[in-house]
């Protein structure tokens, strides 16, 4: 969520058409605020509609947005005007590495799930490495409360379609030793591209096929377990149609999301330390088009968006009981539909709410949390998935932090890469050394948990 390839907070870049140097390079300071779609501008920070008039109906100019609107993205029936209340954000540093191709790549001996059905994945972990929803707490496979604290993972989502492999930078078992060596990281969210795992749309490429990144997540994913660590996986990018999944778009497609989430959860469903995080960040789009599914207009044309309802739907078909995290609206900063009538159906009741939280974010204060959070939180436990900042710091975290600890709220940090420290980036190298201000403030903060 560190957006310093952006001129303006919470209005996007002009996209780049197709896979180009830019691309990468903006993929490479944020690659799930990269733009899906190509020639699409930025038109407004109030993007998300909260009104509930109709499906994807025009946004409440009153509302402002979240960071990286899918610029362009709006209902078929209002297109959002400019806003004057831009704050300039953090240029970009031009000495900021970019994608390396040397990213390892899948072993391709790997026994690998079949990618048109994917095959049930491995026994359920030993001990008590289970996670369950209880109310609205989350409980272990002993029945004990827990919470979930950890990093986010990034590089399965753009990796794979720009040639580069799976990961960015070593995935073995070294650099999993060193995310559970940071004293109370428990969980590590990955984010995935829907294209590289159905093996649609020329995805991936550079060699690697559907099956081999199958098989690399999973492999990924027991050696989480190994090291005693939940995983969340979730659905970072995606694309409707023949377009190919090279950003984050307003919300998942009906054309390719529950193919995926069926797939992915038929892989799973007998891991109940695994939990599944349906889409990264929902925007420009209102509760009804949230739950029910709508059609939107973007940069890839006019396209069914897939409601939540229909994932959570699509998962359970296939047996599994997973938990299932689910992002509200303006990019998962607004869980106030998580109450009902939004919050969909689940047969198993094991739903929990994914919060996104940045210091750009308009829900980024006490206040806010107060309103919009705990009415949600007595009912069903909220994972915040995301928490950073963009100015290198740590003073937004630490507050976000010491309020929801005692509440029983999960958290988990964007990110875990190297991408240069100074902004919502934890480490300077894969040993676990962290940022100064930011990443070392995270690290000493779990240094206090129990």
């Amino acid at each position: 969520m560190m957006p310093r390839t952006w001129v303006i907070a919470g209005c996007a870049l002009t996209a780049v058409a197709g896979i180009t140097a830019g691309a990468v390079a903006l993929t490479r300071h944020h690659p799930h605020r990269t733009i899906a779609g190509s020639g699409m501008t930025c038109a407004s920070s109030a993007v998300t509609a909260t009104g509930q008039a109709s499906d994807c109906a025009a946004p409440s100019p009153d509302v402002p947005s979240g960071p990286g609107t899918p610029a362009g993205a709006t209902s078929p029936t209002a297109t959002a005007t400019s806003s004057p209340s831009h704050v300039v954000a953090p240029a970009p540093r031009p000495t900021t590495p970019k994608v390396r191709p040397t990213t390892p790549k899948a072993n391709p001996t790997t026994p690998a799930p079949n990618p048109a059905t994917g095959v049930p994945g491995p026994p359920p972990p030993p001990g008590t490495l289970a996670v369950h929803v209880a109310g609205n707490r989350l409980v272990n496979g002993a029945g004990s409360t827990i919470k979930l604290h950890g990093v986010n993972r990034s590089g399965p989502e753009y990796q794979c379609v720009h040639g580069l492999g799976i990961f960015d930078g070593p995935s073995d078992d070294a650099s999993v030793a060193a995310m559970a060596s940071w004293h109370g990281v428990n969980t590590v969210r990955v984010p995935l591209n829907e294209d590289c795992w159905l093996g649609i749309n020329g995805s991936p490429n550079g060699g690697v096929s559907a099956a081999q990144y199958q098989a690399a997540i999973q492999s990924y994913v027991a050696r989480l377990h190994a090291h005693g660590l939940y995983a969340i996986l979730e659905l970072h990018w995606s694309a409707p149609g023949t377009f190919q999944a090279t950003g984050q778009e307003v919300m998942p497609d009906a054309d390719h999301s529950p193919t995926f989430w069926s797939q992915v959860a038929s892989t799973f469903k007998g891991d109940p330390a695994t939990i599944f995080d349906l889409f990264n960040e929902p925007n420009s789009i209102n509760w009804t088009c949230w739950r029910d599914g709508c059609d939107v207009t973007s940069g890839h044309g006019t396209w069914r968006v897939a409601g939540m309802q229909s994932l959570v739907t699509a998962v359970r078909t296939t047996g599994a009981t997973n938990v299932i995290m689910l992002g509200g609206l303006n990019f998962s900063n607004d869980i106030t539909g998580l109450l009902p009538p939004y919050r969909p159906a689940d047969s198993a009741n094991q739903l929990a709410a994914s919060f996104h939280v940045y210091n750009f974010n308009p829900c980024h204060a006490t206040a806010c949390w107060d309103s919009d959070l705990l009415p949600v939180a007595a009912q069903m436990p909220i994972v915040a998935g995301e928490i950073g900042e963009d100015d290198g710091t740590a003073t937004l975290i630490n507050a976000f932090m010491a309020w929801a600890e005692p509440k029983g709220i999960s958290h988990l940090a964007w990110t875990w890469d190297t991408w240069g420290c100074g902004g919502a980036v934890l480490i300077s190298d894969y040993t676990g050394t962290p940022c100064p201000g930011y990443g070392a403030g995270y690290k000493a903060h779990l240094a206090t948990l129990p």
